[in-house]
């Protein structure tokens, strides 16, 4: 199992919103560049970036902060927010991002989507599928859909998906757990997809039951920068997970 610090994005400035309310907003550095090489330098190799300045404008904004990021550290960087058109990810690419995370578009522009999978395979596009009350949510979190999670997942997994991002937005940023019973579940109907937690991941002892889980990764956010977590220690328990399953 991987371990995913995330840097989500504002104004050039690295951010946390709580349940992705953007008037509930904490800034904790104005470098993101600075955060990512603090991760780098402590053994952690993959980066998840969240343009919410792009998620919120419907295209993508903060494309020179993911430029900077890649082209000056070999971090493994997957990229979202924003991401609507063929233009956009183009640009995403462009400035370096390994992989990139498709949510609204997959719920709005099915076709589109389906594209980009054929376009560039399964090793680069992820499948965004954040959730309250088990329903998708789209649009920077702002919106909700008629979706169910489970049924969401399945019909994208036949349709060649195998990367999935799922947050479960009624525990983002609240630093008390993330929702194990609901990636269990997951877990159990679609073993084969690639399963990236996110959303309220505080403990070690959470890390070590989505590792136990089989999650491919887990995504650590706020409890990374409330100090729940030190970049050291995480990058020590990425060692750990990688001995243990030869990753």
């Amino acid at each position: 199992m991987i371990i995913i610090p995330a840097i989500d994005i504002i104004g050039g400035k690295c951010v946390r919103l709580t349940q992705g309310d953007y008037n509930q907003k904490i800034e904790y550095n104005s470098n993101p560049l600075e955060v990512a090489k603090l991760f780098e330098g402590n053994g952690l190799n993959y980066l998840h970036v969240v343009d919410l300045d792009g998620a919120k404008a419907g295209k993508i904004v903060n494309y020179q902060i993911l430029e900077q990021i890649t082209h000056r550290t070999n971090l493994k960087v997957d990229f979202g927010g924003g991401l609507k058109s063929n233009d956009d990810l183009k640009t995403a690419f462009e400035c370096g991002a390994n992989q990139v995370t498709g949510g609204t578009i997959a719920v709005k522009n099915k076709a589109l989507f389906l594209h980009w999978l054929e376009q560039f395979g399964a090793e680069k596009i992820i499948l965004g599928a954040d959730f309250k009350a088990d329903y998708i949510a789209t649009d920077g979190w702002q919106e909700s859909s008629d979706n169910l999670l489970l049924p969401f997942l399945e019909s994208y997994f036949k349709e060649g998906i195998r990367y999935v991002i799922s947050t479960d937005i009624s525990k983002d940023g609240l630093l008390k757990g993330c929702s194990l019973t609901k990636y269990e579940e997951i877990r159990h109907e679609l073993p084969e997809i690639k399963l990236i937690a996110s959303g309220g991941v505080t403990t070690v002892d959470e890390l070590d039951k989505l590792f136990e889980l089989g999650c491919h990764g887990a995504i650590i956010g706020k409890a990374l920068y409330e100090g729940h977590f030190t970049a050291k220690a995480l990058g020590l328990l990425q060692e750990t997970y990688f001995s243990k399953h030869g990753n």
